[in-house]
């Protein structure tokens, strides 16, 4: 659309959502009045608007939908003419559509963005005789073919949410075409036309979720002058701004709230559709379904769990027992009912009887039944009421690619998988409970960890749990992280790495708890959370503990494998080996400056990945493994690799200026939540041989070579390299000696590793 037509609106910056729009549509209905009446304001025609500038939901970069409505009789290609140039030259992006109304109407039986446009068609300017009855004949051809419609409908919903995903959890939503987003109310709204099925506060929640919707979108247009609806992070903070929220994450937890109702709302209006549809052609045998009572309080009908006129609604647990008799019949909660729910809300006791603690667990043990069920309570308050301490954790967004939901949705994604895996633990209560409220600190200020710690022993002992549940509990909550982070980031060949995880872990009781949340935390938290490298380590660093809380003596468990009789001989022999393995690949050299970083520099050349690394120097020669990430079934080509290697090792191959190149040619814009600065951390408490580099920064081509080039810099020797991405930050950690064979100690010696780090990773190539 023409900066220059609302360049006034543009900067009403006090003019926001529907109102903006609503003022943007008036100028533009002014504007075309303005062109009808120099093409002659024929009275054979009726300049009509449809879709979006029909629904008065124009934003800075909307297409305006126009229809020239004509008499059969009259050659409208010239008055065309007339209309679209001068709205084309004032830079509209316009959908246009040209004919009579029976043309239009017959169009629109078989084309559903037609048939879906002229529900929102009103005259902007002409003769209303031509326009007259055609909004009307078009919701009734719409009311009459709407099942028609509606299969076409959910045909291209599936594809789309295939594409642009949903909006309430991804990073970056795209807030019109992605699930929950203003795409989705608009088909609520069209199929309200032919079967009015919301309840009152659905609609009321609708409008507020478009509401919020429609507000940033008209803010995304106008910060970036352009039509794209996808939510960037970089924008997400001024967008923020504009809007009045006190910051980014107040913003997205906004917007993830609205499309959740959304989503919400058309997953109920899509079940009560269902239902009206079999009410129709219903067989006999499920009539016999129909208000099955199965307790005084609730009734079943075809699927819908609904309360009974004798229910108690004094009952403070009464939500609880409806979402569990849900669970067990695989029904879904009446909302009328929870409305009911909602307004009779009694006080929570102040210690809950045993059986409610049991119903609760009963629920998380459903596993993924639970997740839609608690939302629907969530929806009305309900679970809030329950678990006071979940109502801050409620779409509050994690803004990293490392975590694909919401805190809230995250917990009861991880309830979902850690419900299939109670059998591997003597307490599948505390597993399913630790579940839901290991990260129930993430909704308050302050270090999540030690926030949830406080927070789930107030819960459990509320709840009714004894001393020792309590403690079994909270230490879930204290260590959900420590089994990992341990795995991927330490030598597990290093007893003291064993030991320091089972002096924190003390008990295996807590152990097994931790392993089986450990999986059930890192699944629900996206693809690059969980793998088989990572589950393979976990299992290790599992059994390694284990063994030692079972009294065994760690020496027992801790082999040298690295290297190996057969390294060691090759080592001995003046032999060169650059030999790739599946997904490992393994040089054997003479020992020289940067060994290690010009082989890191060769794989990230070659699009690698390395998630894990191990060296040894003796002697004057140099053994490096290296383990990458597994992205196909095919093996890299080890071959052009260890040539490549060879050149770089002699100083034939310009690896920063290449690598440099090929972050110019692959850059996007970052992924992070936050852009965040690359920090160092030391840790020589942990190995008795070592000294620990733990390295944090964003991710990008060559990072690995990056560091090791620093590392090669001031004489370090690696000795191990435990390398993963998370998402889009990288955490490597680096078992180092310095030149001598030594740990560092020296305060001043690692503040110059410290300093050439962060060098090499903030400089360009």
């Amino acid at each position: 659309m023409s900066g220059l037509f609302i360049e006034d609106l543009l900067l009403e910056t006090s003019t926001t959502g529907s109102i903006f729009c609503a003022q943007l549509t008036k100028r533009v209905d002014q504007f075309i009045e303005e062109i009808f009446q120099l093409a002659g304001s024929p009275e054979e025609v009726s300049v009509c608007a449809i879709g979006g500038y029909g629904r008065e939901e124009l934003c800075p970069g909307s297409d305006i939908d126009v229809l020239l409505i004509h008499d059969a009789s009259f050659d409208i290609s010239e008055v065309a003419e007339k209309i679209w140039y001068p709205l084309w030259d004032a830079g509209f992006k316009l959908g246009h559509q040209v004919g009579t109304q029976k043309e239009i109407l017959n169009l629109a039986e078989s084309n559903l963005e037609t048939a879906t446009s002229l529900l929102s068609a009103r005259i902007v300017a002409g003769n209303d005789k031509i326009f007259d009855g055609l909004a009307s004949e078009a919701q009734d051809q719409w009311i009459g073919r709407f099942h028609k419609y509606l299969k076409e409908l959910g045909n291209t919903v599936q594809d789309r949410y295939e594409k642009f995903g949903e909006v309430a959890f991804r990073l970056e939503p795209e807030l019109k075409q992605g699930r929950g987003g203003l795409r989705d109310a608009h088909i609520l709204q069209w199929m309200e036309i032919a079967e009015p099925i919301l309840i009152t506060s659905e609609s009321k929640g609708l409008m507020d979720a478009v509401e919020t919707l429609l507000s940033v979108r008209v803010e995304l247009h106008r910060v970036t002058g352009k039509r794209s609806d996808r939510l960037l992070l970089e924008l997400q903070d001024e967008v923020a701004e504009k809007l009045k929220y006190e910051n980014a994450d107040q913003l997205m937890s906004s917007v993830a709230n609205a499309a959740r109702v959304i989503t919400w709302t058309g997953d109920g209006a899509a079940r009560r559709i269902e239902r009206i549809r079999q009410s129709t052609s219903v067989r006999k045998s499920l009539n016999k379904l129909r208000n099955t009572e199965i307790s005084p309080h609730f009734e079943l009908d075809r699927g819908r769990l609904g309360l009974t006129q004798e229910a108690d609604k004094t009952d403070p647990f009464l939500p609880l027992r409806a979402a569990v008799l849900a669970s067990r019949f695989g029904a879904y909660l009446e909302r009328i009912s929870l409305e009911k729910l909602e307004d009779s809300k009694t006080e929570i006791p102040q210690i809950w009887p045993e059986e409610a603690r049991l119903l609760l667990i009963e629920l998380l043990m459903s596993g993924s039944k639970a997740v839609s069920i608690i939302e629907d309570l969530d929806q009305y308050g309900l679970f809030s009421h329950l678990i006071p301490e979940w109502e801050a954790c409620r779409s509050k967004p994690q803004r990293n690619a490392y975590h694909m939901f919401t805190v809230d949705r995250h917990l009861l994604e991880t309830v979902s998988v850690a419900a299939s895996l109670t059998t591997s633990v003597e307490r599948p209560d505390l597993l399913v409970l630790g579940a839901l409220l290991h990260d129930i600190g993430k909704g308050y200020p302050g270090d999540h960890t030690e926030v949830g710690m406080d927070l789930v022993k107030a819960i459990a002992q509320r709840m009714g749990y004894k001393n020792n549940d309590v403690e079994l509990l909270v230490g879930m909550v204290e260590h959900h992280l420590l089994l990992p982070d341990v795995a991927t980031r330490r030598d597990l060949d290093d007893d003291g790495t064993i030991k320091s995880v089972a002096t924190s872990v003390k008990t295996l009781s807590l152990l097994s708890l931790l392993d089986a949340l450990t999986e059930a935390d890192s699944i629900a938290t996206g693809p690059s959370a969980w793998s088989s490298w990572k589950a393979g380590l976990v299992r290790d660093l599992v059994a390694r503990v284990q063994h030692v809380l079972s009294g065994g003596d760690v020496e027992e468990i801790i082999e040298t494998i690295f290297p190996s009789e057969k390294q060691i001989d090759k080592m001995q022999s003046d032999e060169e080996i650059f030999s790739g393995d599946g997904f490992k690949f393994t040089v054997i050299t003479k020992d020289r400056t940067g060994v290690f970083s010009k082989v890191a520099g060769v794989l990230a050349l070659n699009g690698l990945d390395v998630i894990g690394a191990d060296a040894f120097s003796e002697a004057g020669r140099a053994l490096s493994v290296f383990s990458v990430d597994e992205k196909s079934t095919d093996a890299p080509n080890w071959q052009e690799i260890s040539q490549q290697v060879r050149l770089a090792l002699d100083g034939r191959l310009a690896l920063a200026a290449r690598l440099g190149e090929r972050s110019r040619v692959y850059s996007s814009v970052s992924t992070s939540a936050r852009p965040f600065d690359p920090k160092v951390e030391v840790d020589n408490s942990i190995s008795d041989s070592a000294t620990v580099l733990e390295i944090s920064c964003p991710d990008g081509i060559g990072v690995l070579y990056r560091i090791t080039r620093a590392f090669t810099e001031l004489d370090l020797n690696i000795v191990r390299a435990r390398v993963q991405t998370l998402g889009s930050d990288v955490v490597d950690a680096f078992y180092v000696l310095d030149a001598n064979g030594e740990k560092i100690e020296d305060p001043d010696h690692l503040s110059e590793i410290e300093l050439s780090v962060l060098r090499w990773l903030t400089t360009d190539l």
